[in-house]
């Protein structure tokens, strides 16, 4: 329904313009909105005039109209004045607030057709029908972008994704969850992932920046129909929680460059289990590296296996990071200064950030 504060804002706006003093109030005759402190009618006069049959009356110099919804009452508008003028007012007013209410419930009807459409809740044809209803365009290149928020600022989110993208046609802002917010975002013949990338990193600073949110967002695929919505969805989800666990420093991750945490993250757990028993046998898992070594190795693979960038970079003697690579062959007894050992102690890592996120989980 729509909120008293909009009823507000538009009957003041219109009494500004107009000098006719305007009050909204329910069909039990509490105030809704009014721009005057002073009570207009007897409420028993406002809840005889909400049970008859007619759609407008006058009673002194104060004007009563119904305001209906789908033929049903809704409100009553008061316009208090001069006869002629306040009846042209009333009757603006309520052709004003009868479209505020069927913009209110389309928005809803379409919030809902979201939801059920992106959860799996709707059949086939259901989804055809309905969105020809709502004039909801069936075929057109569209990606959802999922906005991890948290607990408490998904309304602040929804606000200022719907202020950037609300106006938009064929874009749209909703949310199944406590958590997150989901941008539906209809794309241009011709856009490609780069834009969709473009978007979600500017989503990611302007949270920042306007609402100091430090939000975490995913994209799925780019789909060509509305019915394949849902699919795109569930690999943003899968985006962001492979985002999470295997590229935590990332702001922003997409579906599609999710390389090999994608396929750990699809990997039972008694294979993971079975896969760093094998690698590391008897010696010490690395499941906790202190900073330091974190550090080291890390900047190690950036540059490629190479020490004595590595050294420069960290701003370390060659043989102190030689050291500290030797250190961790003896605990883990692989030497990441070979590739083919440092592409194993990589995947292992990923496979143990991979269970710690399975024992958190359960």
């Amino acid at each position: 329904m729509i909120t008293a504060h909009t009823i507000k804002t538009s009957i003041e706006e219109l009494s500004a313009i107009t000098k006719v003093e305007l009050s909204v109030m329910d069909l039990s005759g509490d105030v809704v909105a009014s721009t005057s402190e002073k009570d207009f009618l007897d409420i028993s006069i406002i809840v005889s005039f909400a049970n008859s049959p007619v759609d407008s009356q006058v009673i002194g110099d104060v004007h009563l109209f119904k305001v209906l919804d789908d033929q049903d009452p809704a409100y009553i508008l008061l316009a208090k004045g001069d006869s002629e003028h306040a009846y042209m007012v009333g009757k603006i007013g309520v052709s004003q607030l009868q479209g505020l209410i069927q913009a209110y419930k389309e928005k809803f009807d379409r919030n809902n057709f979201f939801q059920n459409l992106l959860l799996d809740n709707m059949l086939l044809i259901d989804v055809y029908n309905r969105a020809r209803k709502l004039k909801i365009e069936v075929n057109a290149p569209r990606v959802i972008v999922l906005v991890e928020t948290g607990d408490t600022a998904d309304n602040m989110a929804s606000e200022l994704l719907g202020g950037m993208f609300g106006n938009h046609m064929g874009d749209f802002v909703t949310a199944v969850d406590e958590n997150s917010v989901i941008l539906i975002k209809t794309l241009s013949k011709g856009q490609s992932y780069d834009e969709v990338h473009r978007i979600a990193t500017t989503i990611v600073d302007m949270m920042n920046t306007e609402a100091m949110l430090n939000v975490r967002v995913a994209y799925g695929a780019i789909v060509d129909e509305l019915k394949d919505l849902s699919k795109s969805y569930k690999e943003a989800k899968m985006a962001l929680e492979v985002g999470k666990i295997f590229y935590a420093e990332k702001r922003v991750n997409a579906y599609n460059t999710l390389g090999i945490g994608r396929l750990i993250y699809q990997l039972p757990e008694s294979l993971c289990r079975l896969f760093i028993d094998e690698i590391f046998g008897d010696n010490e898992v690395p499941d906790d590296l202190d900073e330091e070594t974190l550090n080291t190795i890390n900047k190690f693979f950036e540059n490629n296996l190479n020490v004595s960038e590595t050294s420069r970079q960290l701003f370390v003697h060659r043989n102190t990071l030689v050291y500290r690579i030797e250190k961790l062959e003896k605990s883990s007894g692989l030497d990441v200064r070979k590739f083919d050992d440092a592409l194993t102690f990589k995947i292992a890592m990923m496979v143990i950030s991979y269970m710690k996120y399975l024992e958190k989980k359960s």
